[in-house]
């Protein structure tokens, strides 16, 4: 994994269709799903900062092991049409695949093993033994804004590549610019008004971004 072109994919809304985070609340009352899916919006369109609303959600939702693993199989039944396809080909091409993620870590892992991605970067949980939520590291960079291109510049400085491409549908996506040589935004599913306005590139398809790096 130490190929000098890296291209992050987020998660969430980009590689799949779901909102992990949202699709947990979506297991509560309908109150607290709301008012979770509201969070996300705000935060996602940078309307309010990440690390204000990160641990606020999971402490409503408390979310049970057993349900993260649900949200990952979710993943791969809400794929995006064209994700296998493109990874493929930017492997072919000689590009290291990553996932950069504000989403969870035990919820993903089964995704990114299905689509062959072994870089992942995103936001542990803490589980007891019975399997109900303790905590989350609450140090990990992508729980907070800005804490995405720390992240990139943290890796470039350690594995040395030389080109790094990002893609994504969130404003911390967008905020990768300065880290990146190229912001692909990704509007898919949910298209950003700050995201298509700031991305250099942006696409509909995930099987786009192959031609444009």
């Amino acid at each position: 994994m130490n190929g000098d072109r890296w291209i992050f994919f987020d998660c969430d809304s980009t590689l799949s269709a779901i909102e992990g985070v949202d699709e947990l609340a979506r297991m509560r009352p309908d109150s607290v799903f709301a008012e979770v899916k509201r969070l996300t919006d705000q935060a996602m369109n940078g309307e309010i900062p990440i690390d204000s609303v990160f641990g606020r959600r999971l402490s409503v939702i408390r979310p049970h092991e057993e349900e993260c693993a649900r949200i990952g199989q979710a993943y791969i039944d809400q794929i995006e049409p064209t994700a296998l396809e493109t990874l493929g080909r930017l492997r072919e091409l000689g590009w290291t695949v990553a996932i950069i993620s504000g989403g969870f870590l035990p919820a993903i892992r089964p995704f990114a093993q299905f689509l062959g991605i072994e870089e992942i970067h995103a936001v542990d949980l803490y589980f007891a033994a019975d399997g109900s939520y303790v905590g989350f590291d609450e140090a990990h960079p992508n729980a907070r804004n800005g804490g995405k291109p720390d992240l990139i510049r943290a890796l470039r400085a350690e594995r040395g590549f030389q080109k790094a491409v990002m893609v994504g549908d969130g404003v911390s996506d967008l905020e990768t610019k300065s880290a990146v040589e190229l912001f692909i935004g990704y509007g898919g599913f949910v298209a950003r008004e700050k995201v298509q306005a700031g991305a250099e590139k942006f696409v509909n398809r995930l099987a786009d971004v192959v031609g444009m790096i």
